[in-house]
């Protein structure tokens, strides 16, 4: 009996010994100063600003992943993130957890599932396409920020890698009795996605389709709950990495007599001039399509918008940068060098057809 018990002692030791999990803390802080001219002021004229920001470059963020190893190739996952605003000590907008919070299950042969919150399929796809990987100024700019979202009560699958493609789709309940569609008060709708990259030493390409709605479970704001198409392609020269990309939007419940779609293009280089420096240039531009516009809805405009910016690192860890930017618009178009909300209560849009010049520097540290 004695051996017996030994020998059950044994495998459970050993069994716990190959069970191997790990917790890692990670994170990274973003700070620096930035200027702003032609902000509308409110009373028909225009001001300019100087101010100290966190996260220009990237999103001040704190965060906790970790694994268990359950044997067979397949773990047990998870990932809570939020995110960070250094200047005032805030975070998360009022949740613990504001970008990631969820669990799931990988496997080297099928792929991951997962459900919790996370990014939006958009803003976890289109970053790696854009010349300025999402920063303050960036492809996120001409549209509002409307890539830059997250969404609750998510289910997720990502594909493991086949000779170089990769699928991944995301799910996100509305999670209401009111309607299949609807969300809570302040949140998205049901919403969707799916994305298909290919990946090679040479070249990516990226196709995304997704479906972000309001609370009343409405695509009714092109860049606030629409339908999107992307298509997006980086190409690697020498020390060269020239990246392009397509954006459709459409929001078919748009009120009658507003604008209801819109085309953004972009393209731009980065040059690897030494390990330790960088610069990049780009240049995004917008069409919204016919129509009128209201205090949440753009009207019928274009603008174009032109970014230089550079890095410099100083370790692995940390990074200076510097992004100037310039953008014209239309008669009736108020597009910020910023991704600035129509309807924000502290916009940093320009009077109606004004162009206006940002810039900013700061320091990236990642732990």
């Amino acid at each position: 009996m004695k051996k017996q018990l030994g020998s059950i002692a044994l495998l459970v030791a050993s069994s716990a010994a190959s069970a191997q999990s790990s917790v890692v803390l990670y994170g990274r802080v973003d700070g620096g100063i930035e200027y702003l001219n032609h902000i509308a002021n409110g009373n028909g004229g225009s001001s300019s600003l100087w101010s100290a920001e966190g996260g220009n470059w990237g999103t001040s963020m704190f965060g906790l992943k970790g694994s268990e190893d359950l044997g067979g190739g397949t773990a047990a996952i998870f990932n809570l993130e939020t995110g960070l605003q250094i200047m005032n000590g805030t975070s998360g907008g009022g949740r613990m957890f504001s970008r990631r919070a969820y669990a799931g299950i990988k496997n080297e042969t099928w792929g991951q599932l997962q459900a919790g919150r996370n990014l939006f399929i958009d803003s976890d796809g289109i970053w790696e396409f854009d010349p300025f990987v999402q920063q303050a100024v960036s492809s996120a700019s001409l549209v509002r920020g409307r890539s830059w979202q997250q969404t609750s009560n998510n289910v997720e699958y990502h594909s493991p890698v086949w000779n170089g493609f990769d699928l991944q789709g995301q799910y996100a309940f509305g999670n209401q009795a009111s309607g299949f569609n609807n969300g809570a008060a302040g949140e998205f709708g049901r919403s969707n996605g799916i994305m298909l990259t290919y990946h090679s030493p040479l070249f990516d390409v990226r196709g995304i389709y997704d479906e972000l709605r309001d609370s009343n479970g409405r695509l009714s704001n092109i860049f606030q709950a629409s339908r999107e198409y992307f298509v997006g392609g980086n190409l690697r020269v020498q020390k060269f990495k020239f990246q392009a990309a397509y954006t459709h939007y459409f929001a078919p419940d748009t009120p009658a007599g507003l604008a209801d779609r819109a085309d953004h293009y972009w393209l731009g280089a980065t040059y690897q001039a030494t390990p330790k420096w960088a610069v990049t240039a780009a240049g995004f531009y917008i069409h919204v399509g016919d129509g009128a516009g209201d205090v949440a809805h753009d009207p019928g405009s274009h603008a174009m918008l032109y970014a230089l910016g550079t890095t410099y690192n100083l370790s692995q860890r940390t990074f200076l940068y510097g992004t100037v930017a310039y953008v014209n618009n239309s008669k009736n178009g108020t597009f910020s060098v910023f991704a600035t909300p129509r309807d924000s209560s502290s916009p940093t849009s320009p009077l109606a057809g004004q162009s206006q010049t940002g810039a900013y520097v700061g320091m990236m540290h990642m732990f």
